[in-house]
């Protein structure tokens, strides 16, 4: 699994722009900035959608008070998905949704989870990491997916 230190996989992510979905690169996302990373099991999962995401939305503005140039949040889901979810919530535009479809960040991170026993396919763990300028300087995990404490929006604020 990826650890404090690591540089950040090769990684492409689906993401939503004004002319309809596009991709980015890991690398250049999160190129010469300080970034905090959120991953969730699913969009519209109870804990993601009551709990994970609400929190970071919320707190967004004394995270980036930080130094933070961005909040962001990983799932593998599609990107319309991801869309429709970022619109539900009133996050798009103070969070970014990037689109882990086929799993590829969550593997090559170490932070897939099979959910196959439930019927959810690979998913990914619960977590969330201050990325600075593609190299992993915080790292929080969750131990169960029904929970967003170590990887809340409230500890990552307190850790920066």
């Amino acid at each position: 699994m990826i650890k404090v230190g690591d540089k950040l996989p090769a990684a492409r992510f689906s993401i939503m722009t004004a002319d309809g979905p596009s991709t980015v690169s890991a690398q250049d996302y999160f190129a010469g900035k300080k970034v905090v990373l959120f991953g969730v099991p699913g969009a519209f999962t109870p804990t993601c959608h009551g709990n994970h995401l609400p929190g970071f939305r919320d707190k967004a503005e004394a995270i980036k008070a930080k130094g933070i140039a961005a909040i962001a949040v990983v799932s593998v889901n599609d990107i319309f998905v991801m869309n429709a979810w970022a619109e539900n919530t009133k996050a798009k535009g103070v969070i970014d949704f990037l689109a882990d479809g086929s799993a590829a960040f969550a593997k090559a991170t170490g932070l897939d989870l099979d959910l196959n026993e439930r019927g959810l396919g690979m998913r990914m763990k619960r977590f969330s990491m201050l990325v600075d300028n593609g190299v992993v300087s915080k790292l929080n995990v969750e131990e169960a997916t029904v929970t967003a404490t170590a990887s809340g929006a409230d500890a990552m604020l307190a850790s920066l």
